[in-house]
């Protein structure tokens, strides 16, 4: 089974938990699992929507705290449980970008997450000027080898490939990049780890991206706001 993974960044009110509704309407898809990450202002009533459905409900963020404490405006791995979620995306290039966020706590983040007993979904990839000065492998293995829980074995750690200059631009790498990209994933973390590919996916080249060998899945941005167009991609699978 393929994992689609709808990641709706800083999208979304009330009025589009009529998305999910229609995603919970339509069958489940015969090849996929399905996961929506909503902004956190709606996770408690797309937990309350999806229960007992065949979509789960994730975060896209946690403190790398373990315990709660004095971190105003952070929410922690332990309440995203409480709260019914089961996994949380940590380390997206977006939080590594704007927020600062090094490897060291991606990884503090991704143990925080596996201790509370959520699946974390940990971002990597290369920005253009990594691709284009020919560091695309070193950058995926340090990152890799930087960011993964100790704690976590192939069950409990999905990897998500990013490269950073797809990621709402509508460009995506060559089917020969991403085998590449995902091998190289593969060979620092070990083997039976789920790896996706994420950026610009699309339901016209959703079908190609997941038939490439080691793609387990895809991340979906501005695609997973529609449920019609994630619903093309997840029977693409």
């Amino acid at each position: 089974m393929k994992l689609i993974v709808g990641n709706w960044k800083m999208n979304g009110v009330r009025a589009d938990i009529a998305q999910l509704e229609m995603l919970l309407q339509a069958p489940a898809p015969p090849r996929a699992d399905l996961l929506v990450c909503p902004p956190l202002t709606l996770v408690l009533a797309f937990v309350e929507k999806a229960l007992k459905s065949h979509v789960k409900i994730g975060a896209q963020d946690c403190h790398s705290e373990q315990v709660a404490g004095a971190y105003t405006g952070d929410v922690s791995a332990q309440m995203l449980m409480d709260a019914g979620i089961t996994h949380v995306i940590v380390g997206h290039s977006e939080r590594r970008a704007g927020h600062g966020e090094t490897d060291a706590l991606v990884r503090a983040k991704a143990e925080a997450a596996v201790m509370a007993g959520l699946l974390p979904i940990l971002c990597v990839g290369e920005t253009l000027a990594e691709r284009q000065g020919g560091q695309t492998l070193a950058v995926l293995h340090r990152q890799v080898r930087d960011s993964m829980p100790g704690c976590a074995d192939a069950g409990r750690l999905v990897i998500a490939y990013e490269p950073v200059w797809a990621i709402g631009t509508g460009l995506t790498p060559t089917l020969a990049e991403v085998a590449e990209a995902h091998h190289a994933i593969a060979e620092s973390a070990g083997a039976g780890y789920r790896v996706l590919y994420g950026g610009s996916v699309k339901p016209d080249n959703a079908a190609a991206l997941m038939a490439v060998p080691g793609v387990d899945g895809v991340l979906v941005g501005g695609a997973s706001l529609k449920a019609v167009d994630f619903l093309a991609i997840a029977n693409a699978a």
